[in-house]
This record gives structure tokens, sequence and C-alpha cells, in this order.
């Protein structure tokens, strides 16, 4: 599907209906947010946080930089980048906001809407890691850009990494693993599938069969999030001012994120 029939999408009444705002958070990102730190460790992030480290000071200079994640989730990605930057978080679960507090203390955090929070402050960068697939249309995401570019100075880094473009996304695909710690064994499956190809939006299922204290609980939760072409990414951020450029991400073990999208503020930015 080209970018042009995307936004069609994005302004048909069909679509403006079932937008991400006032939706559910997902049970992971919820009543299930202690699973979080169990069957997604901080230490896995070590690399990816690097990547991007190194994306900005290649740019920056090797300075030490302000970063805002929005998005932050549970921190783990900012936990390798706090030594490096002066960090601010936002995320839109509490759950998730207070995971990342505990786990990196002293950074500021707030809980908001990466499509609308204005902290009235810039940062040298901003990180929008996979919680923008989180984002279920074009809207969302010109939204989003929008409040990228209105906490950047001019010349700043904007970086979004989404989990699939639609050029790689594996309909159908299943995947699975285990992870244990501190008496804790999960087991995670995850379905995926595109029900609609004719809109923007796909679905995660994932069944956590956990098992403490010698009983066995299975809880099943299902992501929506938006799916897009490579095309319509770098449009929207041209779109909200920025230049951009694209990089390849290192592989990783579920194969998610394969592209970085990274855009340099122009000189309207903030403003």
């Amino acid at each position: 599907m080209i970018f042009g029939q995307w936004m069609m999408l994005s302004s048909s009444g069909l679509t403006d209906s079932r937008r991400s705002r006032g939706a559910s958070i997902a049970r992971l990102y919820n009543d299930l947010a202690y699973l979080w730190p169990i069957i997604s460790p901080p230490g896995e992030y070590g690399d990816e946080a690097a990547f991007f480290g190194d994306v900005v000071q290649e740019l920056l200079g090797p300075e030490r930089h302000s970063l805002l994640e929005l998005g932050v989730g549970g921190g783990h990605n900012l936990s390798h980048l706090t030594s490096d930057f002066n960090c601010v978080a936002v995320d839109l679960s509490p759950e998730m906001t207070s995971l990342s507090e505990r786990l990196n203390p002293g950074v500021e955090h707030h809980v908001g809407d990466m499509r609308d929070i204005r902290l009235e402050r810039v940062f040298d960068a901003v990180l929008v890691h996979d919680a923008v697939s989180y984002l279920l249309t074009v809207q969302d995401l010109e939204e989003t850009f929008g409040t990228a570019a209105a906490h950047l100075r001019p010349g700043g880094v904007l970086m979004v990494a989404p989990d699939w473009v639609q050029e790689t996304f594996p309909d159908g695909w299943v995947y699975e693993w285990d992870r244990e710690q501190e008496g804790i064994t999960v087991n995670i499956e995850e379905v995926m599938e595109d029900p609609d190809p004719s809109d923007t939006q796909v679905e995660s299922t994932y069944t956590y069969t956990i098992t403490k204290d010698g009983e066995t609980t299975v809880e099943v939760d299902t992501h929506v999030t938006g799916l897009f072409p490579i095309n319509a990414w770098i449009e929207l951020m041209e779109d909200a001012g920025f230049e951009v450029e694209v990089r390849p991400l290192p592989p990783n073990e579920g194969g998610y994120g394969s592209w970085l999208f990274i855009g340099i503020a122009g000189q309207g930015a903030s403003g």
C-alpha cells in the first residue's frame, strides 16, 4: 500500500474512530507490569542503548547532552544512558513509570502522553524507542513528531525506533521464550497478525504462563500497534521539520526494531 493510501485511511471516519487516544493500556504495562523486568530484563538493552548514544555523540559531539525519552516504559534503555546523558523520562503508564523511577533514581519522570505533553523546555536529543509502535494512526505520528520538535533545540537529534515497518512485518509470526527471576518463571508466547491489511493496525497476542511458589497461572494480553511503511515515517518526520536519515539497528534476539529513523531539527524547532 502506498503512503498516499495510508494518508487517506488516516482521515477516514473508520480509522479516526479507532484512534488510540483514550484506549486502555495493555496489561503488560498495567496490572502485569511486574512481569516486565522479568521477561525483558535491563541487561538486554545495552547494545541498542549504546547505539543510540553513539548516534547523538556522532551528530552533536562528545560532551554530556540532555536527552528526553518519550515512552520510557520500565526505563531499561534509559538505564544504560544515564551515565552519559542528563535524562528526563515520560511514559503514559503510571505502573511503568514507577518501574523506571526505581531503576533510574534521580532521573526526572513524568506521566504523560507523547502526543501532547509539553515540558516547556528543550533538549539536545529526543528518543522514542519501541513505545512509538503503539501509535495507531498518521495523526498520532504527526502529533508525536510535533511533541519532539517542541522539545528540541535547533540542530537537536530525534531518534525513533518502531518495532516493525510494513515492509518487514512478519504476519502470522509466532515467537516463544522463557525467563526466570527471583523465583518466578515465565513462558511467553507471542502471536502476531494483521487482521485487516487495509488499516494501519496489527495485533500481538501474548500468553504468559507464570509459575510462582509452585502454582501456575496463565494470562492473555492483546496489544494493538501501528504499522506504517518506511516512507510514511520519513515523510511525516520531514513534514514536522526534520532532516531525516534511516539507519539499520543492531540485530536482536526477537528480530524487532530493524530501523532507526533519525531526524535533525530545523531552525523552527521548539517553537
